[in-house]
C-alpha cells in the first residue's frame, strides 16, 4: 500500500483552515490515503514545520499578504502547494512559474475548490460562445478583504477567452455613473464585475447573460465551508500528478 500523502495546512486556525484540518483528518481515518502532518498558523516557522513533518503538500488558506512568502518557502523544499488564498497578481503567477520550473515542483492555484463553482465557470465559458453580453455578481462574507473574488476574476478570464469571436455591446453611448463604481469594475475582456460584502454570505456568484428577448442566469452558492472540502481532498490526491503551475481546479476534473 502506498505511503499516505503527508498534508500540512497553512492558516490552520482560520475558518477555512479549520475545515481543511477536519476534512483531512476524517479522510485519514476513512481511507488512510493521506495524513495530517502539520498545522501551521501566524507566527509559526513554516520551513521548520514542513521539514519536521516531512510534508508532501501544503494546503494554503491564509491571506494575500503572506501567501507568496509561504510558497517561496514550500517550493524549494519540494512541497507541493495547493492554494485557495486569493489576491495573487499576474507578477506573482510569473514568479511561481519560475519557481516551479527551478525546483521541479508543481503548484496549484485554485480560485475556488467548490466543485459546483468550478462547473459554473465551465458552463459560463460555454454560454459565452453564443451570448457575449455578460456581467458577474459575486457575493462574499464581510471579512473577505480582496475584491473582486478570485473566482469572479477567473470566470471573467474564461468567458473572455471563449467569446473571442463574439462582440459584446458594452455600455450605451454617453452612459455615465451617478455614483463612481455603480457599474462595477472591469475584469478581463472588459467584463463588468460587481462585488458584494455582507454578513450572511459564505461565497456566491451569479453570471448573467443578456440577449435580445432573453436572459440566462447561472448561479452557485456555498452556504457552508464544507462545500470546498471535496475539491481540496481531490487536489491533495492528485497533487503528485500535476506539472508546473496549474491555475484552476477544473484542470483536475
Amino acid at each position: 500500500m502506498p505511503e499516505p500523502i503527508r498534508v500540512a495546512v497553512a492558516g490552520a486556525k482560520g475558518r477555512m483552515g479549520r475545515e481543511v484540518v477536519r476534512a483531512v483528518s476524517e479522510a485519514s481515518a476513512a481511507e488512510a490515503d493521506m495524513t495530517l502532518a502539520a498545522e501551521v498558523d501566524h507566527g509559526d516557522d513554516l520551513a521548520t514545520a514542513l521539514r519536521d513533518a516531512r510534508a508532501d503538500v501544503l494546503v494554503d488558506f491564509t491571506v494575500p499578504e503572506v501567501v507568496m512568502d509561504n510558497l517561496r518557502t514550500a517550493l524549494p523544499l519540494r512541497v507541493i502547494p495547493l492554494v485557495g488564498t486569493t489576491g495573487l497578481k499576474p507578477a506573482d503567477l510569473e514568479e511561481l512559474r519560475g519557481l516551479c520550473a527551478q525546483y521541479h515542483t508543481p503548484c496549484l492555484i485554485a480560485p475556488n475548490f467548490a466543485l459546483g463553482a468550478v462547473l459554473l465557470m465551465r458552463f459560463a465559458q460555454e454560454a459565452a460562445r453564443f451570448l457575449p453580453d455578460v456581467e458577474i455578481i459575486e457575493m462574499h462574507h464581510e471579512r473577505k478583504v480582496d475584491a473582486p473574488s478570485g473566482t469572479a476574476a477567473r470566470t471573467a478570464e474564461m468567458i473572455a477567452a471563449a467569446r473571442a469571436s463574439g462582440t459584446p455591446k458594452g455600455d450605451a453611448p454617453g452612459a455615465f455613473e451617478t455614483f463612481a463604481g455603480a457599474r462595477g469594475g472591469r475584469a478581463a475582456g472588459e467584463i463588468r464585475v460587481h462585488s458584494v460584502r455582507l454578513p450572511g454570505f459564505v461565497a456566491s456568484q451569479e453570471v448573467i447573460f443578456g440577449a435580445p428577448g432573453q436572459r440566462l442566469s447561472l448561479r452557485h452558492d456555498s452556504i457552508d465551508r464544507a462545500s470546498f472540502m471535496p475539491g481540496v481532498l481531490l487536489a491533495v490526491r492528485r497533487a503528485r500528478s500535476l506539472g508546473g503551475l496549474v491555475i484552476g481546479l477544473e484542470n483536475l476534473l
